[in-house]
């Protein structure tokens, strides 16, 4: 089992717990049926996760699932948690991973959004109890390089899952090499979304395919009952909103606003196309800056999915088409690019009433960082709490709304911080970006302090600041796209940095005990998976 180190690359959180006896649950919260209204990954997701807190109790799980409203499909790629999801519910990744092409993601490497040399590229590793070893120097040498010593102070040689990605290993070591690295999983969302349907009836999720047309409320102002296409009334406790971006719940009928984030966050849209993969299969993810934004490119076992995310503001649908063929040599190519439209921001109740939103219907902060299913399994698993302890008051709502807000919050920091921290300026739309003033206070005293030279680790570490990620993802990011004084000075005798030989020698040596994703692929081991007992670092 995964173990979650006590050292500085580990930021510890709860285990999963088992279902509270069956006769506690429906006493404590008067729900007999729950509605997720929607399918795709967001419903499956939520669907599976209820089912799990529910088991054994008289609580029914349904899924009411539009013919002609058309999934996303485009959100590929994950972050560690994913894992957690998998082996909370018991689910192997021999049996998954082969059904919906999934590989191995040891993390995203990041080229061309800094212009500052040694600095154009460097790469985001998920955490590893190895990096207990390295972060202390890599730390250490960052703030002796914030202080104006010419040390090295690029991130990508001081941890293993780096390498990993370079060399296009799976980050899951030989039965000899006893140290976990956490690690994500790249996918096809339209087969994920499948298999989880399968799963979840498999549960005894209920299914029905129909078109929801109106709602209607009880005069205390909750939902009381779905109206559909075909005539059919349907009445449920609680309703789970998993409609995407049209919110058919949780704001067209209850008028929960939104709080858009395109002050700070400029992408709104995104035009995607496939490409053939060939006998090399990595194990990163790779983001890529353009004109108007980024593009990504994610492996999977049959294809490249590829996508440009830009801003509307600055380009057009048609020149972002073409800037994406262009890069992938594909300007004659036939295959059809599909073009998506964004809403980011998020709302400002995620529980309202008798309504969870959960995925796009309750916010979304573009893909850059692969967040999308972290917030649908994190809202899931927090509103099971609740469940578990039979609390749906207005104050556990508000306390509710209170953290999940905080969190994409601080996710929106972390993002906001690639384009802030780009030394591009060869667009406007970059220039732009390093120019924008709109940003959180508690992200300009993060951005003060580390250009202080004092460090951030203590402020990010007890999450005072840069909330949602861990130390060392701060100190990737800030270091990796250079952001030190431009003026340099010798190191001098009384100064204290770490020589690199022996940190490459420790990193190459470990790197040697994984395995290749084609090879890991070709024969996934599988695993006893124990829920009760999984604690998960990310």
């Amino acid at each position: 089992m995964p173990i979650a180190t006590q050292g500085p690359t580990a930021t510890v959180y709860n285990q999963y717990r088992s279902p509270l006896p069956p006769s506690e649950l429906p006493a404590a919260t008067g729900i007999r049926r729950i509605a997720v209204v929607g399918g795709g990954s967001a419903g499956w997701m939520s669907a599976l996760l209820l089912a799990d807190a529910l088991k054994g109790s008289p609580v029914e799980v349904h899924v009411l699932e539009s013919p002609t409203v058309e999934t996303i499909g485009v959100g590929e790629g994950s972050t560690p948690w994913l894992r957690g999801f998998f082996d909370q519910l018991g689910i192997e990744e021999a049996e998954w991973m082969p059904a919906c092409h999934a590989t191995y993601k040891c993390g995203i490497s990041f080229e061309g959004w800094s212009r500052k040399p040694g600095f154009e590229r460097y790469f985001h590793p998920f955490a590893s109890m190895l990096d207990n070893l390295t972060l202390t120097q890599f730390v250490h040498n960052v703030h002796q390089r914030l202080r104006g010593a010419d040390v090295y102070a690029h991130p990508d040689r001081f941890f293993v899952a780096a390498q990993l990605a370079e060399q296009g290993k799976a980050p899951r070591p030989r039965q000899s090499f006893p140290f976990d690295i956490w690690y994500g999983y790249h996918f096809d969302a339209v087969l994920l979304g499948k298999f989880l349907h399968l799963k979840a009836v498999e549960r005894g999720v209920q299914y029905r395919q129909c078109h929801v047309e109106a709602v209607e409320r009880h005069d205390t102002g909750d939902l009381a009952a779905l109206l559909m296409k075909d005539g059919q009334r349907f009445e449920a406790d609680l309703f789970v909103d998993c409609t995407g971006f049209a919110a058919v719940l949780i704001q067209k009928t209850l008028n929960t606003p939104f709080i858009s984030f395109k002050n700070n966050l400029f992408n709104d849209a995104a035009v995607a196309l496939p490409t053939p993969i060939g006998d090399q299969l990595p194990s990163q993810t790779r983001s890529i800056a353009m004109r108007h934004g980024w593009r990504w490119e994610i492996p999977l076992t049959q294809r490249y999915g590829n996508g440009y995310v830009y801003s509307s503001a600055y380009c057009s649908a048609e020149q972002a088409e073409r800037e994406l063929r262009e890069s992938l040599g594909l300007l004659d190519d036939p295959t059809e690019a599909r073009h998506l439209k964004m809403r980011i921001g998020r709302l400002s109740e995620h529980w309202n009433r008798n309504c969870l939103a959960v995925g796009l219907s309750q916010g979304f902060i573009e893909p850059l960082e692969a967040t999308a299913l972290l917030f649908i399994q994190r809202t899931v698993q927090m509103f099971c709490e609740q469940l578990r302890r039979g609390d749906l008051s207005e104050q556990a709502r508000t306390e509710f709304n209170r953290r999940s807000n905080e969190h994409f919050e601080g996710t929106r920091d972390y993002i906001v911080s690639h384009y802030k921290t780009n030394s591009r300026g060869d667009t406007p739309y970059w220039r732009d970006c390093a120019a924008n003033g709109e940003l959180s206070d508690a992200l300009k005293e993060l951005y003060t302090l580390w250009l202080s030279g004092k460090g951030i680790a203590e402020e990010v570490g007890s999450q005072r600041l840069g909330k949602g990620y861990p130390v060392f993802s701060w100190y990737c990011l800030l270091a990796g796209m250079g952001c030190f004084p431009p003026e340099l000075r010798p190191a001098n005798s009384n100064e204290q940095y770490y020589d690199l030989r022996e940190i490459d020698d420790f990193v190459r040596r470990s790197a040697e005990n994984f395995p290749s994703q084609r090879e890991l692929l070709a024969a996934p081991p599988r695993r006893r998976v124990d829920p009760s007992l999984q604690i998960y670092f990310w």
